[in-house]
Formats: C-alpha cells, sequence, structure tokens
C-alpha cells in the first residue's frame, strides 16, 4: 500500500466524518449542502480508486458514483429551495434522488465475484426473497400503520417511498453476501453503506410521518453522511483491485442458509403480530392479508426456485466431479502403464516381470543383449538406436509362444519369459530369438548387420524368482565373454566362478594396499643380432604365504571391477622406474601392456607423462601394447583411445598391436591407426617344419607389417626351430621361452642383455 493512498483514504474518513457529526445542528439547507458535498465527495474518490485500482469490475463503481452524483445533485437543488422558498414540494428533483437507489443497487449487484461456470443470476432467488421479506415488514411495521390506518393524517412526501427503495439496496447487499464467497475490506464497506442509509431511511419515515423536519434530523443526518462517504472509501481501498474469482462456485452457502432461515421466520412472524394489532384495533382489512399473504407466496415460490437452482447446480457439480474423477481414474492407470512399461518400445518392464514370476508357475528365461548397439549409437545417432530397439522389439515378437512374456529390462538388454517346463522350448525359443536378430535390419536408411548374446536359465531346481535374473544375468555374462553372438545356458558353475571373481576382487583390493603384486620381465631379442633389444612387463600376484595367482585369474577380475586401473598404473609406474637404468646402461626398451579400460581414463595421457618424468625414462623407450579390438568400432571409447594414444606417440611412445590373428585382424586399420609394432600371436607358430599352412600364414603376416614399415614381433617363440624360421621369414624380434622366461626385475643382469644362443628347450612353457 502507498503512502499518499492510505492518507488520502484516511483523510476522506475522517473529514466525511467531521461533517457527519457538524450536520445535525446546521439547519435545513446546511445539511442539504452538507449531502451534497459527501455525495460528491465520495463519487470523486470513487473515480479515483477506479483509476488507482483498476477493479474487476469498474462498471460497478461507475454505477455508485452515477448514484451519489444523483443524490448531491438533489441535495443541491434542495439547499437553493429551502434557502429561498422554505420546504419544497414533491418534485421532479425527488426524482432524481431517488434515482440513486437504483442505482447504488445495480453498482452492488455488477461487484460480486463470480466464480468460473457460476451463473450471472446467482444471488438473485436470494435478492428476490430479502425484496418479498422486507416489503412484508414495511408494511406491516410502516405503510399499514402509519399510512393505510392514519385516517389521512399523513401528509404524503418523498420520505414514503424511501423504505421501499431501501429494499433495493437491501436485496443486492444480501446477494452480495451470497454471490461473495470471500468478503473484503470493500465489500464490508460497501455493505455498512446498506445497513447505515437504511437505518436512516426508517427513522426518517417515521419522524416525518409524526411532522417531524424533512430534511432528517439527529441520527438520521448522521448516518446518511457516513453511508454516503463509505463508497469512495472502499474505492480508495488496496482491495477494490482486481482479484481472481474464488473457484468454490457454492459462494457463501453457510451465509445463504441462516438467510433463508431468518426470512423464512420474520416473514409470517411479522405478518402474524400487525394481524393480531389490526384485529384488535378493529382495522383489520383487505390489504391487512392480501399483500402479507402476496409476499409470502412470492417467496415460497423463490424458495423452490433457489432449491431448484441449488439442485441442478449439486448436479453440474456431480457431473464435474464424476468427470473429473474419471479423468484421475485415466490419469492413474496411465501412470501405472508407465510404471510398468518401456515408454520407447511399449514393452513390460522388469517389475512385470517380477510380478509374473512370483505367481508360482515354473517359467523359463531367456535373456538378450545387442553385440555392438553402442556402436550404432555412436555412429548413426541416438535417434537410429531407438528405432533399431523398437524394430527389434517387433522382431522379437514373432518368435514368442502362447503365454510368454517379452519385456525390455533396460538399455539394448531384452527379456523373453517363457511360459513352460520343458526346457526344448526353451532351448528353441532362444535360437530362435538369436536366429531372428542376425537377419539384416534396415535403420534411418542404413542395412545393419547385428548379433545377439543371449543367456539361458532354465525352470528346473532352484529357479526361484529373486534367483532367475540373476542366474540368466550370468549366462548372458558368459555369452559375452565367450566371443558374443552365441547362446549360453546357465549352470552351477558359473555361480561359483563368480563367486570367485567376487573374492579374487575383494582380495585384490587389500591386494594393492598391501604391495602384493611384482613385476616380472620378459626379454624381447632381435632375431638378426641374437641380443635383448627390450623387456616386456608383465604383472605378477604374490600373496605372502599362498602360491602366486595366474594373470589369466586376477586380470579378468580388475578389468571387470575396474581395479584395472590402479593396477595398471601401478605397473607403468613401477617397470619405468626400473627399465630407465636399463635403457641408460644397454639401450634396452621397455614393452607395457594397457588395458581398454585405462584408455577410457581421461587422464591416461597425462597419467603417463607423469611417469616418464618422474623416472627419467625417454618417452622414445616406452612401448604400449594393446589389443587390436580397442581400435575397432566409432564409438566414444574408441575415439578416446585413439586420442590418448595418438597424443603419446607424437611425444615418442610407440605403440604395438598385441596377440595379433587372434581377433578382428582387420588390415585395413594397421595402415590408418598410430601403430609401430605388429606382435604376432604364439598361436601362429607352426608345430614344426611340415606345418605348411601356419608357415604359410606367418609369411603373410610378416611380408603384411614389412610392406607397412612396421617391426615385427613373434610372441611363442619355443625352439631353434621357431627362432630360425623367424629369422629366415625377415621377422625383426623373438619372445618366448626359447630365449627367456618372465624374471623379476634383480635377475636381469648385464649378462641377460648380451647374445642370447639358440637352443632347445625341454620343459613345456610355465
Amino acid at each position: 500500500m502507498r503512502p499518499a493512498e492510505a492518507y488520502a483514504r484516511h483523510a476522506w474518513l475522517v473529514a466525511a466524518a467531521a461533517i457527519a457529526l457538524l450536520a445535525p445542528h446546521l439547519g435545513a439547507a446546511g445539511q442539504q449542502c452538507a449531502y451534497a458535498l459527501v455525495g460528491l465527495g465520495s463519487a470523486v474518490c470513487i473515480l479515483a480508486g477506479v483509476r488507482l485500482h483498476r477493479p474487476a469490475h469498474p462498471a460497478g463503481w461507475m454505477l455508485l458514483a452515477a448514484g451519489l452524483i444523483c443524490g448531491a445533485a438533489a441535495n443541491t437543488v434542495w439547499a437553493v429551495h429551502v434557502s429561498v422558498s422554505g420546504s419544497p414540494a414533491l418534485s421532479a428533483v425527488d426524482g432524481v434522488y431517488f434515482a440513486m437507489y437504483p442505482l447504488l443497487a445495480a453498482g452492488l449487484a455488477v461487484l460480486p465475484e463470480r466464480a468460473a461456470g457460476s451463473s450471472r443470476w446467482a444471488g438473485m432467488a436470494e435478492a428476490g426473497i430479502v425484496t418479498c421479506t422486507g416489503a412484508t415488514l414495511a408494511w406491516a411495521g410502516l405503510y399499514d400503520p402509519y399510512i393505510v390506518d392514519a385516517d389521512g393524517a399523513y401528509t404524503f412526501s418523498g420520505a414514503t417511498a424511501y423504505p421501499l427503495l431501501d429494499l433495493l439496496l437491501v436485496a443486492m447487499a444480501v446477494r452480495l453476501l451470497v454471490v461473495q464467497r470471500r468478503l473484503r475490506h470493500t465489500h464490508v464497506l460497501l455493505l455498512a453503506m446498506t445497513v447505515l442509509l437504511t437505518a436512516a431511511d426508517i427513522p426518517h419515515f417515521l419522524s416525518v410521518a409524526g411532522g417531524g423536519s424533512w430534511s432528517g434530523t439527529g441520527w438520521s443526518v448522521t448516518a446518511w453522511l457516513i453511508g454516503f462517504a463509505l463508497p469512495g472509501v472502499a474505492a480508495l481501498h488496496p482491495g477494490s483491485a482486481a482479484h481472481p474469482a474464488e473457484p468454490d462456485p457454492i459462494a457463501g452457502s453457510w451465509r445463504t442458509a441462516v438467510v433463508h432461515g431468518l426470512l423464512v421466520l420474520v416473514g409470517p412472524a411479522a405478518t402474524g403480530y400487525a394481524l393480531l394489532e389490526d384485529a384488535d384495533e378493529g382495522q383489520l382489512d383487505l390489504y391487512d392479508v392480501g399483500v402479507p399473504l402476496t409476499a409470502t407466496v412470492l417467496v415460497a415460490l423463490l424458495l423452490v426456485v433457489r432449491m431448484t437452482n441449488s439442485q441442478r447446480q449439486l448436479q453440474r457439480h456431480a457431473t464435474s466431479l464424476a468427470g473429473a474423477l474419471d479423468e484421475q481414474a485415466a490419469l492413474q492407470e496411465s501412470l501405472r502403464h508407465l510404471a510398468e512399461h518401456d515408454v520407447l518400445t511399449d514393452l513390460p518392464n522388469r517389475r512385470v516381470l517380477e510380478a509374473r514370476i512370483a505367481s508360482g508357475d515354473p517359467y523359463g528365461l531367456v535373456m538378450l543383449d545387442l553385440d555392438g548397439f553402442q556402436d550404432v549409437n555412436d555412429r548413426l545417432g541416438h535417434r537410429a538406436g531407438d528405432e533399431l530397439l523398437v524394430l527389434i522389439a517387433q522382431r522379437l515378437h514373432t518368435v514368442l509362444g502362447p503365454g510368454d512374456l517379452l519385456a525390455r529390462t533396460g538399455g539394448d538388454e531384452f527379456a523373453v519369459l517363457v511360459a513352460a517346463s520343458d526346457e526344448q522350448v526353451l532351448e528353441v525359443r532362444a535360437h530362435a530369438a538369436a536366429e531372428v536378430l542376425r537377419l539384416p535390419i534396415v535403420v534411418c536408411g542404413y542395412t545393419l548387420h547385428l548379433t545377439a548374446s543371449v543367456g539361458v536359465r532354465g525352470p528346473g531346481d532352484t529357479a526361484e524368482g529373486e534367483h532367475l535374473f540373476g542366474d540368466a544375468d550370468m549366462a548372458l555374462t558368459a555369452a559375452k565373454t565367450a566371443g558374443k553372438n552365441c547362446v549360453i545356458w546357465y549352470d552351477r558353475t558359473l555361480r561359483r566362478r563368480q563367486s570367485e571373481r567376487i573374492e579374487t576382487v575383494a582380495k585384490l583390493r587389500l591386494a594393492l594396499d598391501a604391495d602384493e603384486f611384482a613385476v616380472h620381465y620378459q626379454p624381447i631379442v632381435d632375431l638378426g643380432t641374437f641380443r635383448t633389444v627390450a623387456v616386456e612387463a608383465l604383472v605378477r600376484w604374490l600373496p605372502p604365504g599362498e602360491a602366486p595367482i595366474g594373470p589369466d585369474r586376477f586380470i579378468p577380475a580388475s578389468e571387470e571391477s575396474g581395479l584395472i586401473i590402479a593396477l595398471g598404473e601401478w605397473v607403468l609406474r613401477r617397470a619405468c622406474s626400473e627399465a630407465a637404468a636399463w635403457h641408460r646402461e644397454h639401450g634396452v626398451t621397455l614393452t607395457v601392456n594397457v588395458s581398454p579400460r585405462q584408455l577410457t581414463d581421461d587422464t591416461f595421457t597425462a597419467k603417463v607423462r607423469r611417469i616418464l618424468a618422474d623416472s627419467g625414462l625417454p618417452a622414445t623407450a616406452l612401448a604400449l601394447e594393446i589389443t587390436e579390438g580397442i581400435l575397432i568400432g566409432a564409438g566414444t571409447g574408441s575415439a578416446q583411445a585413439l586420442a590418448h594414444l595418438e597424443a603419446l606417440r607424437a611425444d615418442g611412445v610407440r605403440i604395438a598391436i598385441d596377440d595379433f590373428g587372434t581377433g578382428y585382424s582387420s588390415l585395413g586399420y594397421l595402415r590408418d591407426l598410430p601403430v609401430d609394432i605388429l606382435k604376432i600371436d604364439r598361436s601362429l607358430m607352426p608345430a614344426g617344419e611340415d606345418d605348411h599352412r601356419q608357415i604359410a600364414l606367418v609369411r603373410t603376416v610378416v611380408d603384411l607389417a614389412r610392406s607397412l614399415s612396421l617391426t615385427t614381433v613373434a610372441e611363442g617363440v619355443e625352439t631353434a626351430f621357431h627362432a630360425t624360421l623367424l629369422q629366415e621369414l625377415g621377422c625383426d624380434r623373438g619372445q618366448g621361452y626359447h630365449f627367456a622366461r618372465p624374471m623379476p626385475a634383480t635377475n636381469l643382469t648385464a649378462g641377460q642383455f648380451g647374445q642370447v644362443p639358440i637352443r632347445e628347450v625341454s620343459q613345456s612353457p610355465f
């Protein structure tokens, strides 16, 4: 609220109150001037309030201002007339003054804030009831005793009409009470105006009927003036500003009930009292019965109308409520569906599967995971990935049997709950699902050839619901580990292996903290000079008091758990530190294996650079061995790996492809990717001189590497035949038990870096 606004409102109220207190002591002309002054001032305040607050119904306020102006105009004329020739006779001026009442009533009728959906005629039945009841009271208490039964003693004047005109104000005030759910300060002030004007008019009527002053005296003068002033105060109040309508269309229901109760009792009571009085005085006539009876009939009819309207309103509310309940039920059903179904494919989710399994019926579970789905997302975008999942869901529907349930359990993973206890049926379903996914599929204009890894859990023995998913997931993991694009059944060995992996991971964490690891080194020999030119760092786990744990047990576990990042960093740091002296003294370089998980680490390049700086080993003396699968595909992981390798290669670090010939063996990527060394896998080594097929394969790989200017290193050199053959084929280097086994750093003496003799190895490698 602004201070100037509050000051103006309070100033007007104080000025009007002062005039109201002073006016009863003035003469008739002075009182008329006071009426005109206060009425005109209140109209000006209304106009100012409308401009200042911009109320929701400005027309109602303008009608109030028009009514006050009419009253002020009439009072002004009367003031002049009284000053010139005494009391005025009934004339057209009275008509102007009478117009004030319907204008004020119209303003009260427009002001209520109706809620959306409510009728503009709301509250009119109540207004009619009040009018009829008020007419009964006016007849019984005013017109019958003071006019009809006055035997001509009453002199007719404008005051005769005031009680009837007041009925208009009272009727609209009651409507305001009924319609307006929450009364604001402005409404209270306007209701007070109605009460004051009515309370002033009735004594004035009685005063004039008894021969009193026509201009009013005492209470009537004060009440009129304060009543005229209140609309101006209400308009200046900030509560007159626009407000959102209350949402409840059954506004003021408790007030309506009270009003109805009073009206039903007051009218008949007043009528009965008047009839008894007239009967005692012998003045009972047709009007004494006809007027109250007519009013009572009208009240009864209006009550019927009000009840009918209320019933219709309740029916509308009931219909609206029923519609709202239907919408809520539909919303709840939609939310339930969303909670139990995948948004993309509209397939049931894992929650639905679990509920079905909990029924206790025998079920088998087939879990499928798309091979290479991430590459589709990375190469073609997520829109293509989403479209692919929808098409996959449609295909899987074609292999379902009666009672089977297909669900999407997350990402690119689907599950088929097979309602059969026969494992043959389950096997047919699993292979059919795998086969249908191998068919070419067109996505966003691209023809894709996909495969799926499939894990199956049969319904036999202990396939309880809580184990069914876990067992099927273990089988799925085994299918991925086995090279993907295959179907693996769950058996107890999978759970045992999982338990072993979990136990191994737990021990790994402790072993890293307890420094139970060591780095052994296997020499790499130049096949031209048979001198050791490099060593490969191999991690060993040596638990105190226990047998060494083989890399085939702890390396996969460390990969799955992510511990390979910390372990690989430890190995690299230890190996670089120990190899720095060998490089300074003998020119020996170092080769270290790098895990795919390490290459997904954003800080891998920085770690390698920091380790090289700390150890003093030049970047040119380090080679990082990677598997060729890291570089296949266009996924974000491959992009991150390439970025690391290219940055380190620019520093001088060399990159070696390990186990070449066992993986994808794509010839194209050897030309485009940052590779310096090609390591021929031990599986390609021939068994003897008559193994012409393997000899041809080794020759092809060596020739390929030479054409691409790559250094070749043959692994698995176990015999003198291998060493001689590789030398004849032009292979650059060899590594194997024929030359030396992996050994601790303390065993790598100066003699190990000399010429290595060609000799036979009698015992099988360990």
